[in-house]
């Protein structure tokens, strides 16, 4: 996820994220999914034995963030098959020639899946892939296939959105901070989908964007929040690695959005809903597939549909009736009845320097969130060009 994305999105990587075969979860918490569709089937007869998972984390395994999520999804395969499983994981592995160390030594001592959640892996797994035709590899945030190399995103945006309704209905001076990491389109449609839910509750609401141009820096986390509070923000999001926004809310008595996992913990008082990212039943399927020996490589972009983002565990100081309209909105966004990115019937959204970028009664394409570089309406801030 982290250390290279910034450069290979700016190159234009990202255009080709998705191309080719898509697949969906097989169960949804919210509507029925077809089953996966694959392509490029590798042949394999079911392993004898239970299947051996390996994980390979980019940051140690904490209490909340990107690699607890991702233990969490390995934790649920274990719940999910017992003893038809055996997982192993290696946690915080530099990206590059550590990865591609530690995803060979995986390979070489008998796993047949293995799964590489961070963008900088990407390389180093298509590597070791061409090496071990027969292992299966799950490449999360990457974009590149091969027979044998499947790739898998979440749709962060569709959970953004949501936290910005409630951040709306809970925000006394309509004015939100949002601490970032690199101006990428995946941040970029974060920031914008909160924005726009924002708006959806109070058209007047504003939203102060620091850049921080790094993931992961916890001290560097807090004094942005901290700048931010001191601007009449009252309600913050953040899209870094740690808990240090949500435990400087809780510092000051202000309010903040959880992303990645539950932050209750550093702020229990200040969080008002939390984004987190579900790898569990994804995880859980693709272990099943290499049981069944139907595993097949494709592509995966999926949101609330298919139940790899949702919001909930919300803070004691949220109403039940904001709850209630955020989940029906999440609902919503699971049922395909509502969608972030589409401008209403009569009116068309606008960047914040004034320009038309989704015209009225019309929706981006997938191509054109992904490709994101500006910022809505309502943001004040820049993108780094």
């Amino acid at each position: 996820m982290y250390k290279n994305l910034a450069t290979a999105l700016r190159a234009g990587c990202v255009s080709a994220l998705f191309s080719g075969a898509v697949f969906i979860l097989a169960t949804s918490p919210f509507t029925a999914a077809p089953a996966f569709s694959q392509t490029a089937a590798v042949a394999k007869a079911p392993p004898a034995g239970p299947v051996k998972a390996g994980f390979v984390y980019v940051s140690p395994i904490t209490e909340a963030g990107w690699t607890r999520q991702h233990d969490e999804g390995r934790k649920a395969v274990e719940a999910a098959l017992g003893a038809q499983v055996q997982t192993t994981f290696v946690e915080n592995v530099a990206e590059g020639a550590d990865a591609e160390r530690v995803i060979r030594d995986l390979a070489a001592t008998g796993h047949q899946i293995i799964f590489t959640p961070s963008f900088g892996y990407m390389e180093p797994t298509l590597k070791v892939a061409q090496d071990y035709p027969n292992v299966k590899f799950e490449s999360i945030t990457g974009y590149k296939t091969a027979p044998n190399v499947a790739v898998a995103n979440a749709r962060y945006y569709e959970g953004r959105y949501l936290a910005g309704i409630a951040a709306g209905r809970m925000s006394k001076t309509g004015v939100a901070g949002y601490v970032a990491g690199f101006p990428i389109p995946e941040v970029l449609q974060g920031i914008n989908a909160f924005t726009l839910g924002m708006r959806s509750v109070n058209p007047k609401a504003t939203v102060k964007v620091v850049w921080l141009n790094v993931w992961f820096d916890p001290p560097k986390e807090r004094d942005a929040a901290m700048v931010l509070f001191n601007q009449d923000v009252d309600v913050m999001a953040f899209h870094t690695g740690s808990t240090a926004v949500m435990a400087a809310a809780q510092e000051r008595g202000k309010m903040a959005v959880a992303y990645h996992s539950d932050m209750r913990k550093a702020g229990p008082d200040a969080q008002i809903v939390a984004v987190t990212h579900q790898w569990g039943r994804y995880y859980t399927e693709r272990v099943r597939a290499v049981q069944g020996g139907t595993w097949k490589s494709g592509n995966l972009w999926g949101g609330v549909r298919e139940g790899l983002i949702r919001v909930g565990d919300f803070g004691p100081k949220v109403p039940a009736a904001v709850q209630q309209e955020v989940l029906a909105a999440q609902k919503a966004i699971g049922a395909g009845q509502l969608q972030p990115f589409r401008a209403s019937a009569k009116a068309a959204v606008r960047d914040n320097e004034g320009h038309e970028v989704i015209a009225a009664g019309q929706a981006l394409t997938d191509a054109q969130i992904l490709q994101m570089n500006w910022l809505v309406e309502g943001v004040q801030g820049k993108v780094a060009r």
